[in-house]
């Protein structure tokens, strides 16, 4: 088994169809909880996907209806997972060994495990780009059906999206063409690792957001905006090398000529001209 940095680099050398979604949370909440016993939650993981498999065979492939009631019996049901509106913002509710062990999490934490169980059936699942609460796709195309996870499996359709969508947005907001946009497994996993991050800055751990933000670097190393981000947090702790490394790479992958390659390269100068 990989030292877990070295699993988030191979990962990142990964296309993102080949991804195994559970292992890559597994192996940030081994970075972000060394301690934790990750060897009990890959063997729970293994246990759900068999059973998930066993239950599989009495579900047509082309009925997602049918797979979303399957999924809720088994994850909801069975092994108890719902999301923690009591203790929401607990940084263990983003960790994959914890939420597995507490059978308790944020909505895209919970999405791993969904998207875990219903991709060994074979099955087609994806998270869905919705504001600030993660939600689950089964299937796809007309037929495809949106869970949210954090309760339950709960099916939502238009109406109730809309009033989800209100809730975080305000009542002048109304679903749009991209918000409920599929997501690599990539970006599921960015997603998950940018709640810790977001926690420790919003905690004062400037430190420790740098340190989150470096391993999602590793397995997701060409985001031109995260090298970007990561950039400036190491300028605001004064490591201007580590900022001038950080944002020449974003500027690399930012396409040019724009104003966003423009803005970096002006900000690229300034820290030059502050080293020198």
């Amino acid at each position: 088994m990989l030292e877990p940095h070295a699993a988030l680099e191979a990962i990142g050398r990964l296309p993102d169809g080949e991804i195994d979604i559970a292992e890559a949370a597994l192996q940030f909440a081994r970075v972000d909880a060394p301690e934790a016993d990750w060897c009990a939650a890959r063997e729970l993981l293994g246990r759900i996907a068999r059973d998930a498999v066993m239950r599989a065979a009495d579900v047509p492939d082309d009925d997602a209806t049918a797979q979303a009631l399957a999924l809720a019996s088994l994850l909801g049901e069975g092994y108890g997972f719902r999301g923690d509106a009591e203790t929401y913002d607990d940084p263990a509710n983003a960790n994959l060994i914890r939420v597995l062990e507490r059978r308790r999490g944020l909505p895209v934490a919970l999405g791993v495990v969904w998207l875990h169980a219903a991709r060994v059936c074979g099955w087609s699942a994806h998270g869905l780009d919705f504001p600030a609460h993660f939600l689950l796709g089964l299937g796809a195309g007309r037929s495809q059906i949106v869970l949210d996870v954090f309760a339950g499996g709960m099916p939502l359709a238009a109406p109730e999206l809309r009033r989800l969508l209100k809730r975080v947005e305000g009542e002048a907001a109304e679903l749009r063409p991209d918000s409920l946009a599929p997501m690599s497994t990539r970006a599921v996993l960015m997603r998950l690792q940018n709640n810790l991050r977001l926690r420790r800055l919003q905690a004062g751990d400037l430190d420790g957001a740098i340190a989150c933000a470096e391993d999602m670097l590793r397995a997701a190393p060409q985001q031109a905006l995260l090298w970007r981000d990561t950039g400036l947090m190491h300028q605001k702790a004064g490591a201007l090398a580590a900022a001038l490394r950080c944002l020449g790479r974003a500027l690399e992958l930012t396409p040019e000529p724009g104003p966003a390659a423009e803005r970096l390269r002006r900000a690229i100068e300034e820290l030059r001209m502050r080293i020198n």
